[in-house]
């Protein structure tokens, strides 16, 4: 996925600009359980989710962005992280002892992205797929984008 625009200019309406939203492949094993993760450990609700399939995603990426499902990416003040700068700002977001994390920025960007994309071959295989995107619990619903 191509979705790493660090130098994309930022989204000028008011209310995108200062969403931070994790978008995710809603099928996937490995990222329902890190949403599910992300949801527990954010306690002061900074982070907003949307699976990858949704009307959101295609919306910020386009259609053919969207529709593919290789990488997590962090839409956060206009910009697009993707992989594994995504995982690590979603870390320093969070702050607290999640901001120990953010020392994997440390690595190579190259090195960090060889694991993650790894990762993301081989997700389905390991941790599962499931037939439809996740559906959000009650209490999560007002977290989540379509």
């Amino acid at each position: 996925m191509n979705m790493d625009r660090k130098d994309r200019e930022p989204d000028p309406s008011p209310s995108s600009a200062r969403q931070t939203v994790v978008f995710f492949d809603g099928v996937c094993g490995l990222c329902n359980r890190y949403v599910d993760f992300l949801l527990r450990i954010d306690a002061g609700g900074k982070l907003r989710f949307a699976p990858l399939q949704g009307q959101n995603a295609a919306d910020k990426f386009g259609r053919a962005e969207g529709g593919r499902l290789d990488s997590i990416a962090l839409y956060d003040d206009g910009r697009i992280l993707e992989k594994s700068d995504a995982v690590i700002r979603i870390f320093e977001i969070l702050g607290g002892v999640w901001r120990v994390f953010t020392l994997l920025g440390l690595i190579p960007k190259s090195l960090r992205d060889r694991i993650y994309e790894w990762t993301a071959r081989n997700r389905y295989r390991v941790f599962g797929k499931r037939e439809t995107c996740r559906l959000p619990a009650e209490e999560e619903r007002s977290r989540f984008l379509d």
